[in-house]
């Protein structure tokens, strides 16, 4: 495994983060994994040198917290982890329940530190920006849980660069706690964060840590068409996909993937990921993984170095997309 830093901070971690959204409870999902079934992949993840584990609140709603705190305290040393979990949508029906609000972002990081175990979070991350709240109370909020000492570093996921741009400013003017990175929608299939998010953030320092970096699934060769949807548990039940990806353009850069991966003898996956491990303004993807070789595949690409004629390969299908997964 290969370590960075996050951003221009002075934290490191491992160039892939292993996304635990699909660790928690069935019951949320169909297509999670329960905890016994979990516990492999937080220990193999560690032994291969993967050290940034993402959660958020809403994932099982609380369960995937609490398994991935256990697990880690069972086998990792916390010291060393990057524990990361996020705060937004909706844990019940209450109106206090979701956003933003300084009750709700103290109430959830106060749940969150008892579901993980732990006495402080490494990245606390809003999941998306929360237009019924103004920002400077969300930001003063955040900014007192820093001063605390239960977060340690701020983090946003999925949101317009003027916002993002807006939330920066604000932060250096009123002396708070800033964002350190941006978690957002990128990969092959879906590359609109190249015209405004991705200078921004490399301007202001800010480390990227795109999320879907296989295009839910599309990316890995276990679909067959856009359309495709009984190839994977998840496929079946994920309405959001469809949401995702639905231009027949999309399909044009997964056969592309899938050419370059032939030619190489790698899985597709291990393409598409190296190809966001080549682009400099990224940290490390968050990856998922319900079966062991996805997590085996994804470290391997770490390795895995793509020639320039590759890249654009991979890059020459891409056709502009509206704003997905904001």
């Amino acid at each position: 495994m290969k370590y960075t830093q996050l951003g221009k901070t002075g934290l490191r971690v491992s160039r892939l983060g292993l996304g635990c959204m699909s660790y928690g409870t069935p019951s949320w999902r169909p297509w999670v994994l329960s905890e016994e079934a979990s516990q492999p992949f937080f220990r193999r993840a560690v032994e291969l040198g993967i050290n940034f584990f993402d959660t958020a609140d809403m994932y099982s709603l609380g369960v995937s917290e609490e398994v991935t705190g256990r697990a880690l305290r069972r086998y990792a040393k916390m010291e060393e982890v990057v524990l990361a979990t996020k705060v937004f949508f909706p844990m019940a029906d209450g109106p206090n329940m979701r956003g933003l609000s300084r009750k709700h972002i103290v109430q959830a990081c106060e749940a969150s530190l008892k579901r993980l175990g732990v006495e402080a979070i490494d990245l606390y991350q809003i999941h998306r920006m929360d237009p019924q709240t103004p920002i400077e109370e969300t930001l003063c909020a955040l900014d007192q849980l820093v001063r605390q000492g239960k977060v340690r570093y701020l983090g946003a996921s999925s949101t317009f660069a003027w916002q993002f741009a807006r939330a920066l400013g604000l932060a250096d003017l009123n002396g708070w706690t800033r964002f350190v990175s941006m978690q957002d929608h990128y990969n092959l299939v879906y590359r609109e964060e190249e015209r405004e998010m991705h200078p921004l953030c490399e301007a202001e320092g800010i480390g990227i840590l795109p999320w879907s970096p296989l295009a839910r699934g599309l990316l890995a060769g276990s679909r067959t068409s856009l359309e495709d949807k009984s190839s994977t548990p998840r496929a079946k039940s994920d309405a959001y996909s469809s949401m995702l990806y639905d231009q027949p353009g999309d399909w044009e850069v997964v056969e592309a993937t899938r050419r370059v991966a032939a030619a190489r003898n790698v899985p597709p996956a291990q393409v598409a990921l190296a190809w966001l491990l080549s682009r400099p303004w990224v940290t490390a993807p968050i990856i998922g993984a319900t079966k062991m070789e996805h997590l085996e595949d994804a470290v391997r690409a770490v390795d895995l170095k793509l020639q320039p004629e590759e890249i654009q390969q991979l890059e020459a299908p891409y056709q502009p997309h509206a704003l997905r997964g904001m």
